[in-house]
Formats: C-alpha cells, sequence, structure tokens
C-alpha cells in the first residue's frame, strides 16, 4: 500500500508541472528580473572616481628563448661590435702591399784596395796625356786694314808626325799664309778662314811657326785648332 501511495504522489506533482507550463515561465520570468535589478544597482554604484581608476596592467610574463644560446668566449662578449679588432694582415699580404723600393745604381768606380789588406797597393790614376801635336797662337804685328797672326805648332811625342791646323775669321780675307824656316804646306782657303796641311812631318820635339796675313778680320780668330786640339794663347 504504501508503495503505492509514493508513486501516485509523484506521477501528481510531474502531472501538475506538465499540465502548467506557465510556472516554469513564470519563474524563469522572475529569476531574470532579480539578475536585471542586482545588475543595474551596481552599474549605478560605480561613481566617477570609480571609472577614473585605471585598470590593472595585464601581467606579463618572459617566455625563454627556445633557440640555444651559443658559447660565446669571453674575449668576444668584452668587446663591442662597433669596434672590431682590425685582422693582422699575413707575412704574405704585407709583402704584396710593400712596394718595391728601387735598386741603388752601382757605382761604376772601382774601389781603391784598403791599405793594410792582402794587396797594399794603390791605385793610382795616370794623368791626362799631352796631344802629341799641339799649337799656341798669337798676334805677330796689327796695322791698318789687316794683321799678321802665328800659330807656334810642337810635336811632343818622339817621333815624326803629321799636322793640319784650322783657323776661323768670319768676315775676313786671307792674304798669305807660310812655315816659317821649313818646308811649306798646302792652305785651303774657306768661307770663313782657312785649313792649313803640313808639308812633311814634324820631328819630335820640334817646332814650326805658322803664321798668315788676314785682311778685314779681328786679330782674335773665332777658332783655332791642331789636330782638333784648340789651341793655347786665346
Amino acid at each position: 500500500m504504501s508503495g503505492m501511495r509514493r508513486a501516485s504522489s509523484k506521477s501528481y506533482g510531474t502531472a501538475v508541472i506538465a499540465s502548467s507550463p506557465w510556472i516554469v515561465v513564470s519563474v524563469g520570468v522572475g529569476v531574470m528580473v532579480v539578475l536585471l535589478v542586482v545588475a543595474l544597482g551596481a552599474y549605478r554604484g560605480r561613481g566617477p572616481a570609480y571609472d577614473a581608476q585605471p585598470e590593472p596592467p595585464e601581467p606579463t610574463l618572459a617566455l625563454p628563448d627556445p633557440r640555444p644560446s651559443p658559447s660565446v668566449p669571453a674575449t668576444a662578449t668584452a668587446t663591442s661590435p662597433s669596434r672590431r679588432p682590425s685582422p693582422t694582415p699575413s707575412a704574405h699580404a704585407t709583402s704584396r702591399s710593400t712596394p718595391d723600393r728601387p735598386t741603388p745604381a752601382r757605382s761604376s768606380r772601382t774601389p781603391s784596395p784598403t791599405p793594410g789588406g792582402d794587396d797594399d797597393a794603390v791605385l793610382v790614376l795616370p794623368p791626362p796625356t799631352a796631344p802629341p801635336v799641339s799649337g799656341r797662337y798669337r798676334v805677330v804685328d796689327e796695322f791698318r786694314g789687316g794683321f799678321v797672326g802665328e800659330v807656334l805648332v810642337s810635336n811632343a811625342s818622339p817621333e815624326g808626325r803629321a799636322w793640319t791646323a784650322r783657323l776661323a775669321f768670319p768676315g775676313g780675307r786671307l792674304a798669305n799664309v807660310w812655315l816659317e824656316d821649313g818646308p811649306q804646306g798646302t792652305a785651303t782657303r774657306t768661307d770663313d778662314g782657312f785649313t792649313y796641311r803640313s808639308g812633311q812631318d814634324l820631328p819630335g820635339g820640334a817646332s814650326v811657326a805658322l803664321r798668315f796675313y788676314v785682311e778685314r778680320a779681328d786679330s782674335r780668330p773665332e777658332s783655332c785648332t791642331v789636330d782638333g786640339v784648340a789651341c793655347r794663347g786665346l
């Protein structure tokens, strides 16, 4: 009997709810009204000071770097990246960058042996040799319109030699030329002077005077040579 009563009571409550659905709707509406009133009261309770308060900052969490950090030597860490030490050039690069220095010119002079060495001989240069045949110029006589000049030809060698004298008197005229006390040679006039060639060899150690008469010219010749060597006395 008791079991039958319990079952009948449960079925009665279920039947009432099923037959009156407005009850469930009314309860839901009441709950929503209560929640709306509570929310409206909370919103009105917030004043200006509450609105002015800054929002709390969001918490920041430093995440670890997933990349593995390479091992860096202490010397590399201390060096600033903006001022890196310049690499030391190798010996090969230095030899390329160094410009070639000019090799000093070698002197053509032969150094004399140092006294006190194995060879005590001192290098002595011989004095310049004088030409075997030479001439000296002088004026013998001067007068109006011309003069008489002389070239004393001397042979310094021990053997006889032939010789040739050349004189230049620009603008002058050769009137006569001769040898004093000797066989005569050959004279050839030129535009500015004359050339005289000896007739026979001049003996070694001997001298001979070549004289000439020149008109309308300065007594000082422009040039005077004997065998290509300039005459003295000018």
